[in-house]
């Protein structure tokens, strides 16, 4: 057999079998950033941080299905079926890079976002709705206190309500004698949400983004190797070579 043909098969076949192994990566990186936004929903009101999100998670559906076919048609070398395939990659590939161009753009629109998110609901915080819940979580899970630190606190209607206060979750440990009072700084965090919050994001989007990168990276090579059959395969007097031949 063709040695180009042999590359091209062997390059396809194992494009599909990653495919299943892709699409869970992808469906765990999308599950991720759906999952942040639902913890975090009340300081990121603006939708389009879904759009990655959900564009991911259809790309790994898709993976899933198509990673079946591809490997059929590779195998059975056919031109219908690797043509498709072909159609496929390219456009699973124009989705990725576009899904790439919109983490750049959404990347920077989302600190701003967040910082008139949270300022808000720390404003409202009262200690019983739940908005007050989610800004306890985010202080204990992100060990931080106030928007950009503890002092953020001093403008608020809690802080003057109670005594000159900081909430009980900015304590390093909640189950100390840490009341929130400013004479007790060495038991509260200092550090602000803000930059933690924005940062725990920016992590998840870089991650998402050289994800999807090192997949559309593979489906060009892929692109190629369905080129390479379709010539080798008209040129051929036989027609059809099986792969283990």
């Amino acid at each position: 057999m063709d040695c180009g043909i042999v590359t091209s098969k062997t390059v396809l076949i194992f494009i599909s079998l990653v495919f299943w192994a892709a699409g869970a990566g992808l469906a765990y990186v999308g599950a991720q950033l759906l999952n942040s936004y639902g913890t975090f929903e009340s300081f990121i009101q603006n939708k389009y941080m879904l759009i990655p999100a959900v564009v991911i998670i259809g790309i790994s559906v898709a993976m899933f299905i198509f990673g079946l076919l591809g490997c059929c048609a590779t195998m059975r070398e056919s031109k219908v079926g690797l043509s498709f395939f072909f159609l496929i990659i390219m456009v699973m590939f124009a989705a990725e890079v576009a899904v790439l161009v919109l983490g750049f753009i959404y990347q920077g629109k989302m600190n701003g976002d967040i910082d008139h998110s949270m300022n808000d609901v720390f404003a409202k915080y009262d200690g019983n709705d739940p908005e007050t819940r989610t800004v306890d979580y985010l202080q204990i899970k992100l060990k931080c206190c106030g928007v950009r630190n503890y002092t953020s606190w001093f403008n608020t209607t809690w802080y003057q309500s109670h005594n000159s206060t900081v909430p009980v979750s900015c304590c390093k440990n909640v189950s100390t004698q840490c009341t929130g009072r400013l004479d007790q700084l060495d038991l509260l965090n200092l550090e602000g949400c803000e930059a933690e919050l924005e940062h725990l994001v920016q992590d998840l989007l870089k991650y998402a983004m050289l994800v999807i990168l090192g997949f559309a990276v593979i489906k060009f090579f892929g692109m190629l190797s369905v080129c390479v059959i379709a010539c080798k395969s008209n040129g051929r007097r036989s027609g059809y070579q099986p792969l283990y031949a």
